[in-house]
């Protein structure tokens, strides 16, 4: 009877939490394309479930472009050593994507190089110069 109980609490636990999964999919994201994208800040939003860094470039006909870039969560970019102020307005950004929206709309997901005001971000330990100021020195 225990066993039947066990047995039934974790099939309904697991048949419950499958849908919180369901948003982390890869499915409007195209994972083989990570252009890089350069351009000038307006808004970062430091919020749960994830971070948003929103910036405009222009396209090669010169027309501005609004991108919209995602990030993890709070907790997990400042692991990574971001602060809610690591991105100002009107710093200058270049963003390398690890994928972009299949739909070819301006939005994409951080990869791995990331450029503010010139200095890579966040900076290597003990670099004192950089002027995201956020990168942690230990």
């Amino acid at each position: 009877m225990k066993l039947r109980i066990v047995l039934l609490a974790t099939i309904s636990f697991l048949t419950a939490s499958g849908p919180l999964w369901g948003h982390h999919g890869n499915a409007s994201y195209d994972v083989t394309k990570h252009p890089t994208v350069k351009g000038v800040v307006t808004e970062f939003i430091w919020a749960n479930p994830h971070c948003w860094l929103k910036f405009d470039a222009k396209d090669d006909n010169g027309n501005v472009v609004h991108w919209l870039v995602e990030a993890s969560n709070p907790p997990d970019q400042t692991r990574q050593g971001w602060t809610k102020d690591s991105f100002k307005p009107g710093d200058q950004v270049e963003i390398t994507m690890s994928s972009v929206a299949r739909n070819g709309q301006p939005l994409g997901r951080f990869g791995q190089n990331i450029i503010i005001n010139g200095n890579p971000f966040p900076a290597p330990k003990g670099n004192s110069s950089s002027s995201a100021g956020t990168a942690p020195t230990q």
